[in-house]
């Protein structure tokens, strides 16, 4: 793919006229308020994994309304002194899969808690958690399940599980309170919203995010998913005004831009998934909203489309959290 939005130069600078309902902080107060209800951990399993340094518990937490959220919790086995925790959420259309798959985070000494993801998990690797709500019609997808409103939206619910599960790592066995956020596309759009929504997170990875910008990237990429949002409003064609307004609730842009925590982001430039100039909003807007803007770093890859820095990029989210936990 060749490069096809805008220059690096104009990515840098790139802050777009923000189109966030006048009750953004209200709506997601009164949703926080109500999941809080609920007390965060419902259950923490030992589970056998058949290694010797690492031990990992199957957990179910509280999400969206006090639904039960799946996790895995990988942590060192050496019973030593309690540690920070990695809370990371996954990709579009994958779930937590298994515990040995992913275990770079608890390898370096860290607690890592990997969320599931409702409703999705039959795409890149099985999930176990169900999405118990309900939604009128949609489009093939997530997307645009419930899209007729905030209160109803898909995103709405997943968005509170993210936020929900940096709740469900302070309470676990071994966790010292610390909390970094971190993902790859969806899981780099909920790793900022996250951050907006609980704004005392120690940190934040956000790789090619997802759900980011999202007016935009609607109109700037053909590719999925995105275009479950164009394939439901050529369908539906007069519910644009009340879709989009339901996006403004949902956009990682307007949640990040109350994070406080330090962000590494990254970004590939022939990214036809996720656009860098949705990503580059998220970014250059990051903690704005506050009085002071946090620390935020851009790692930029000019050759690389979704995929982004793959294992570089993962050694180098290793050594800039060291420096920060």
């Amino acid at each position: 793919m060749a490069l096809f939005d805008l220059p690096l130069e104009a990515l840098r600078e790139y802050r777009p006229v923000l189109d966030e309902p006048d009750d953004l902080e209200d709506f997601w107060a009164g949703t926080l308020s109500r999941a809080r209800t609920h007390d965060p951990l419902l259950e923490v399993t030992a589970e056998s994994n058949g290694l010797s340094l690492i031990e990992t518990f199957d957990v179910t937490f509280a999400g969206h309304d006090g639904a039960p959220i799946h996790a895995w919790y990988n942590r060192p086995a050496d019973a030593g002194p309690d540690r920070p925790v990695v809370v990371e959420y996954i990709g579009y259309g994958g779930g937590r899969g298994e515990p040995l798959e992913r275990l770079s985070w608890a390898a370096a000494g860290y607690g890592h808690l990997l969320m599931d993801t409702r409703g999705q998990g039959s795409s890149a690797s099985p999930g176990h958690t169900a999405d118990p709500a309900g939604s009128g019609p949609a489009a093939p997808g997530s997307l645009t399940r419930g899209i007729d409103s905030p209160e109803t939206s898909y995103i709405t619910r997943l968005m509170t599980d993210a936020a929900r599960a940096v709740d469900a790592a302070r309470a676990l066995p071994g966790a010292d309170g610390r909390v970094a956020v971190a993902g790859a596309s969806q899981g780099g759009g909920l790793a900022l919203a996250a951050a907006g929504l609980v704004p005392d997170v120690d940190a934040v990875i956000s790789n090619v995010p997802f759900l980011t910008h999202m007016r935009r990237a609607v109109d700037l990429v053909d590719t999925d998913p995105y275009q479950e949002i164009v394939r439901y409003l050529a369908i539906h064609r007069d519910a644009a005004e009340q879709v989009l307004r339901t996006l403004s609730y949902v956009d990682a842009l307007h949640l990040g831009r109350r994070a406080t925590a330090p962000a590494l982001f990254s970004v590939g430039l022939r990214d036809m998934i996720c656009p860098p100039s949705a990503v580059f909003a998220a970014h250059n807007l990051y903690g704005s909203a506050g009085p002071t803007a946090p620390e935020r770093e851009i790692i930029v890859y000019p050759f690389n489309h979704h995929e982004g820095g793959g294992s570089l990029q993962q050694r180098r989210q290793l050594d800039w959290l060291h420096e920060r936990l």
